[in-house]
């Protein structure tokens, strides 16, 4: 099964704006900062989730991001599609070519594992998992250390485009 960092990375960084959204607009070298996800990559990211009317952008001073509807109304799914990324258990892409060209024996088992997983990513909203306790206990962890000025290392993923 696949999921790139492009998924994982949109969730994440959804899931920090939905965490700081009760002080306002979030900036992306706020997220980036806490989640150590490259500021470049994350404009990325942000600007296909804008196009998937997940988040909307606040101009000028004290700007940044904020969800476009409640956290209750946005699943993961609904992220992980807005970045065209997919959760993807077969190893040809759902196309059926995976045997020389043919679907091989067990293709309709992983279409059908693909769908079920899909199936539970829609079925939690990013206030489903604010509301987690072990989230909740993260997030106050990096707000402590960015608090403190202990910033993690940012990873070194750059992208020159997000597909």
């Amino acid at each position: 099964m696949r999921l790139t960092t492009k998924g994982r990375y949109a969730v994440t960084a959804m899931l920090d704006l939905a965490l700081h959204a009760q002080h306002g607009p979030v900036s992306l070298a706020d997220i980036s900062e806490r989640q150590g996800i490259s500021l470049s990559y994350l404009e990325q990211l942000f600007a296909k989730l804008r196009r998937g009317n997940l988040v909307t952008s606040v101009r000028g001073p004290g700007g940044g991001y904020q969800l476009s509807r409640e956290m209750g109304g946005i699943q993961v799914a609904q992220v992980i599609d807005a970045v065209n990324e997919s959760v993807d258990a077969t190893r040809c892409q759902g196309l059926g070519d995976c045997h020389s060209g043919d679907t091989c024996l067990t293709h309709h088992l992983w279409c059908d594992l693909s769908q079920q997983i899909h199936e539970f990513l829609s079925g939690i909203s990013l206030a489903d998992l604010v509301m987690r306790r072990e989230v909740q206990e993260v997030a106050l962890r990096q707000d402590m250390r960015r608090a403190k000025g202990h910033a993690p290392q940012l990873d070194k993923i750059e992208a020159s485009a997000v597909e």
